[in-house]
């Protein structure tokens, strides 16, 4: 890295240091309403009957779901940003067990990389941060791990 780079001793410390667990109940109507906002009609996510005679044993939500509304444990340790302009640099989601109506969900999140490059001309620098959220039920079990990139940078210098 540049010694000039924007990265700080702060934020390499804040690598691999994890949120407090945010709580979140799933509850039947909030995935009814949410399979409607994706104008998804399964009735694995609506009717309680058919669901129970499905291998499932109930209701489920939607394998995003546990975004909506988004949630994300509060971070350890903020990390200054130098840059103002931001992006979505795309989310991927790994699934591990189905979300039943009734379940708790335990939200924790961790920053798991940063990087700095140079982006074309116009652009500058650029920070690349990587969040880290897990997902567990009640159980105790990992029902998801999402992974998401904030690509934040420069842009023209007046």
């Amino acid at each position: 890295m540049e010694k000039d780079s924007v990265i700080t001793d702060e934020m390499r410390a804040a690598i691999g240091a994890e949120s407090e667990p945010t709580i979140m109940e799933v509850e039947r109507g909030a995935i009814r309403r949410f399979a409607d906002a994706i104008d998804d009609p399964n009735p694995l996510y609506r009717d309680e009957e058919y669901a129970k005679n499905t291998r499932l044993g109930g209701i489920i939500a939607p394998p995003t779901f546990f975004g909506w509304p988004y949630k994300q444990g509060k971070p350890a340790s903020r990390v200054k940003n130098p840059f103002t302009r931001v992006l979505n640099g795309g989310t991927e989601v790994e699934y591990f067990q189905p979300i039943h109506a009734g379940d708790t969900l335990i939200a924790t999140t961790k920053l798991v990389d940063i990087q700095e490059r140079q982006g074309r001309p116009g652009i500058g620098r650029m920070l690349f941060q990587v969040r880290e959220t897990t997902y567990k039920n009640q159980k105790g079990e990992v029902v998801a791990i999402s992974r998401g990139t904030t690509i934040s940078y420069e842009g023209p210098r007046s």
